[in-house]
C-alpha cells in the first residue's frame, strides 16, 4: 500500500509540474486528446497500463 501511495504522489508531482510548466501546451494535448475518438482513447489506455505494470514488473522483479 505504501508502494501505491508514493506512485500516486510521484504521478501527481510530475502532471503537476508539466501543468506550471508548460500551461498552453498542457491545454492544446487536451484539446488534442478531446479529438480523438473513445476506441484510440481506450487503446492508448489499456498500452499505458500494460507499459505501466511492465516497467514495475522490470523493477520489482
Amino acid at each position: 500500500m505504501e508502494d501505491a501511495l508514493l506512485a500516486l504522489g510521484l504521478v501527481l508531482a510530475l502532471e503537476g509540474a508539466l501543468y506550471a510548466l508548460f500551461p498552453e501546451a498542457m491545454r492544446r494535448a487536451m484539446a488534442m486528446v478531446l479529438a480523438l475518438p473513445v476506441d484510440q482513447l481506450r487503446l492508448g489506455g489499456v498500452a499505458a497500463a500494460a507499459i505501466g505494470v511492465a516497467i514495475v514488473w522490470l523493477v520489482r522483479g
